[in-house]
């Protein structure tokens, strides 16, 4: 190819800079301030240490830490002394020590994440937030009725998933937190160093693995706490920004919306039941229902408004009059006092409503028309009979108050406090199929037996009529039975809650149209969906996975295949010609690389934008992104800004898993800058970038260069985990195999096997785990560097350069550059040495050989010589962290040999090694 001639293009932003912010604090001065409250959490764990472990403990701990810092320093010439060092302590020795280094950084952690809440507050004064900026640029730059359409349907949905990558216990982040709040706080040291020593003296590691209704309440206290504070306030913000430029966010607005697959992912968790799912979201209605009655609560004795002094609206008297049938009961207990109070009077009957529907929730009750609320739009009708009435009459000022943060809470959290999604594998609906159309036995060659094309044909043909193919009464053949009782705990829960509780079910594995009917006629047995009337009828939205390359490289295809049969896009056309599509990063990371992955998911997101608006339908992506980088992970808000123009309107969906949920969501401060970023970033991109920045030859050209990229790193990425013995190199270099034993979830870490090592069986999660517990990080980076050079070595060099402008090719070299600053082969070798077979060992030289080029690359295309050039502070940060990682590592190490070495470990082995499995989880801060 010719070189082209740098295009002209605007400034772009620092590459790596959204990276930095993202993993810790970065100005100076909020520096200091961490590093003197780090200084003084240490000194306390250093005294608590000697006061409970002895003096001798600290010494060593002391010892070890100097000889840390010199091997860091110096490349590894003390790793000789630490290891003999190490070597000769007893098991309560090596378990206490790898305590210490641990809760080191759970101490530096949550103190890292306070400041980083206040230098965000610093950084981003209130004229500069992310919402001001965007609503100032939309009233100068966007049309004024096409924000204003936007605004109505607008809705950020962060989903908090149960994968098992949060390595912490919840009674740990319990203390953590309210170490948080006496920092904040500035309490003397006898308050904060009585929770110091309630951290040492709690158990770091679980004494069993959870169940999933654990997890649930595990991630409801998030869920509680963002409903509680941040959603409500951010909501606020929102409301008063767009006022602010001149718009209005509508009262039937739904900015944004909680989502959970706590209790609904069945894909490979034998563990999640249509039982368990239905315990689960009772457990979430409940902490919905209680913040409901504690807000409403409130109301009751702030709305003392009396009709002695300003008249009240028809509407209300009316609905008052309709309560006082509905509840005498109430209406007889408060009259006397309430009788010239009647917005006092309205809120007690909803009160009593609430307290009704959580009687029936917990109980299984059948719902009451008038007693109890069926679903989320009857509690805020309630609500708003009250707002008109005061807004009708003098009481703008009144209504914007409390009451405003009481319709806000009502319509993000509803009944439910998160939507649930359920996501089962796509074979798993064929197998129940099979099972149904064996029963009725009306067709010549069994389902299970037909191809592709004939089971679209078949399945379109049955979504469109209304017979059953099962009796909804009696026992089902295994494995319909199953299944179809997920199917019959989700229309329960639509019933029982809402339908906006549980609307999705996604597909994992989706690679045909067929794997979607299948979805929509078992639906269809359910009651969900009904289209054998002319006007039709669905609750359920149906949603592929694209997870593998192969799918995302098809996924244009696959959807204009899917709407063009009738009657799905009539079920499309009742979702309000809506259509969902999840996109998996961890599959397709493991199976392609990060270059390819990330290369693929974007250009399947331009073919489902193109496909879907010439079907006339709106698409909505919702994003599987992990933790970590390796699985997609990195700064959400940078990522929806390089997404391709057009692809968001108005809706951003998107998985927030694992340590990313308490790094993200801990502290009020931190969790609202984070729904801001996205929310601001989702408005942007729907309403100012809706057309290419840049010319079509320009991306073109970057087209070009980019399938050379990605073609030349996923190759180099498929020989190395294609390589004879990689299985064996992986398993015993990394301490992936006793993720299992962590108890870190309710999910098995494998998927079931065939005896001998298959990659193919190992989960995205713990495959990564695995390489970053040993600072080898190889899904984060591998096949970047070969990817490149491949495209320098083609004459796109000049290209390479121009596409520093290009924000996914800026995000993708960010997210890698940061990846590699984690990176330590220094510290790999070790684990390859002591662990890995010698006729495995070469791997370990392909390793080492792509990781040169890979920073080589990136450096080059950073113009530094130096990973984090721009951001000093952040880089000595890692440094200092390194100190304190060297030692676990090494103990990791150790403890590993001396596993593999018995059969069955005596506890105080494998507790040690989770201990070092903890603490590097918490040092790196990801797990996976």
């Amino acid at each position: 190819m010719n070189q082209a001639t740098t295009h002209p293009h605007p400034a772009a932003p620092v590459p790596g800079t959204a990276q930095a912010v993202a993993a810790g604090v970065v100005s100076e001065s909020e520096h200091e301030a961490l590093r003197h409250d780090i200084r003084r959490l240490s000194t306390m764990l250093g005294r608590t240490v000697a006061r409970q472990a002895g003096e001798e403990l600290l010494e060593l701990t002391e010892a070890v830490r100097r000889l840390a810092r010199t091997a860091v320093t110096t490349g590894g010439a003390t790793d000789a002394e630490i290891a003999r060092l190490l070597s000769g302590l007893d098991a309560p020795t090596t378990v206490t020590l790898a305590r210490v280094f641990s809760q080191y950084f759970q101490l530096a952690n949550i103190a890292e994440q306070l400041h980083r809440s206040r230098e965000l507050r610093i950084l981003r004064p209130r004229d500069e937030r992310p919402l001001r900026t965007v609503m100032r640029r939309l009233a100068a730059e966007a049309d004024h009725d096409a924000v204003e359409e936007v605004l109505a349907r607008a809705e950020l949905a962060p989903v908090f998933t149960a994968h098992p990558t949060e390595s912490s216990r919840q009674s740990v982040l319990r203390i953590l937190r309210r170490i948080a709040e006496l920092l904040a706080d500035e309490a003397p040291d006898d308050e904060l160093h009585a929770m110091v020593d309630a951290l040492w003296q709690t158990d770091e590691i679980r004494p069993g693995a959870p169940t999933v209704a654990d997890e649930a309440r595990a991630i409801g206290w998030y869920l509680e706490q963002l409903g509680r504070r941040a959603v409500p306030d951010l909501v606020a913000e929102l409301e008063a920004q767009a006022r602010h430029a001149g718009f209005t966010v509508p009262a039937g607005a739904r900015p944004i919306a909680l989502g959970t697959w706590v209790g609904g992912d069945r894909d490979g968790n034998p563990n999640v039941t249509p039982a368990v799912s239905a315990e689960v979201m009772r457990l979430y209605a409940d902490r919905a229902l209680r913040i409901h009655r504690e807000l409403v609560d409130a109301l009751v004795h702030e709305l003392s408004v009396s009709t002695r002094v300003v008249e009240v609206s028809e509407e209300l008297t009316a609905s008052l009059e309709r309560d006082r049938e509905a509840m005498p009961d109430v209406h007889e207990r408060f009259i006397r006092l309430n009788t010239f109070e009647p917005y006092r009077l309205k809120t007690s009957y909803i009160l009593a409503r609430l307290d009704h529907t959580a009687d029936r929730v917990e109980h299984g009750l059948p719902h009451v028309p008038g007693r109890d609320y069926a679903d989320t739009d009857a509690y805020v009708a309630d609500l708003e009979v009250i707002d008109r009435s005061l807004r009708a009459n003098l009481g703008e000022r009144i209504a914007a108050g409390r009451l405003a943060r009481v319709l806000r809470t009502a319509k993000a959290l509803g009944l439910a406090l998160a939507a649930l999604d359920v996501r089962e594998h796509a074979a798993a609906h064929h197998e129940a199929l099979t099972a149904l159309y064996a029963r009725i036995e009306e067709h010549e060659t069994p389902y299970d037996q037909l191809d592709r094309p004939a089971r679209t044909a078949l399945l379109a043909a049955e979504l469109g009529e209304g017979r059953p193919l099962a009796p909804r009464h009696g026992t089902l053949p295994e494995p319909a039975d199953r299944v179809m009782a997920t199917f019959d705990m989700l229309h329960d829960a639509q019933h029982r809650y809402g339908q906006d509780a549980a609307h999705t079910y996604i597909i994992s594995m989706c690679q045909g149209v067929d794997d979607v009917l299948a979805v929509a006629v078992l639906a269809r047995e359910a009651g969900m969906i009904d289209l054998s009337t002319a006007v039709g009828r669905s609750s359920l939205d149906v949603v592929p996975l694209f997870e593998t390359v192969e799918e995302l490289s098809r996924a244009g295809e696959l959807l204009d295949e899917l709407l063009s049969v009738g009657p799905y896009r009539r079920h499309v056309a009742q979702r309000g010609d809506v259509q969902e599509v999840m996109l998996g990063y961890s599959d397709s990371n493991k199976g392609a690389g990060i270059t390819t992955s990330q290369w693929r998911i974007h250009q399947a997101q331009r073919q489902l934008r193109d496909v879907a608006a010439a079907h006339g339908v709106r698409p909505r992506l919702f994003h599987g992104r992990g933790g970590s980088v390796g699985r997609g992970g990195g700064p959400a808000g940078e990522a929806v800004a390089a997404s391709p123009f057009g692809t968001v309107d108005a809706t951003l969906k998107l998985t927030e898993q694992g340590e990313v949920v308490s790094d993200k969501y801990s502290l009020p401060e931190l969790a609202h800058d984070n729904l801001e970023i996205l929310l601001a970033a989702m408005l942007e991109s729907t309403l100012l970038h809706q057309a290419a920045r840049w010319p079509a030859e320009v991306h073109a050209r970057w087209d070009e260069v980019m399938e050379c990229v990605s073609g030349a790193a996923q190759a180099t990425y498929r020989r190395l985990v294609e390589a004879p013995g990689l299985p064996e190199f992986f398993t015993t270099a990394t301490p992936v195999d006793e993720l299992g034993r962590l108890n870190v979830g309710s999910r098995p870490s494998k998927r079931p096997g065939r005896g001998e090592r298959r990659l193919d069986d190992l989960r995205a999660i713990p495959w990564v785990f695995g390489w970053t517990q040993t600072r080898m990080v190889v899904p984060g980076w591998y096949g970047l560097g070969t990817g490149l050079r491949a495209a320098r070595t083609a004459g796109y060099g000049i290209v390479l350069d121009e596409m520093r402008d290009w924000g996914f090719f800026a995000n993708l070299l960010g997210n890698v550059e940061m990846t590699l600053a984690k990176t330590d082969l220094r510290i790999a070798r070790r684990y390859v040495d002591v662990l890995v077979a010698d006729r495995h060992r070469h791997l370990f030289d392909d390793i080492r050989a792509e990781h040169e080029r890979t920073l080589a690359e990136v450096l080059r295309w950073n113009r530094s010589t130096t990973l984090l050039h721009r951001h000093p502070v952040l880089r000595n940060t890692l440094a200092v962290r390194s100190t304190y990682l060297e030692p676990l590592h090494h103990l990791q190490v150790q403890l590993l040999a001396q596993r593999r070495a018995v059969e069955e470990p005596a506890p105080e082995l494998h507790r040690a090694l989770l201990l070092t499995v903890n603490g590097i989880a918490a040092g790196l801060r990801n797990t996976g």
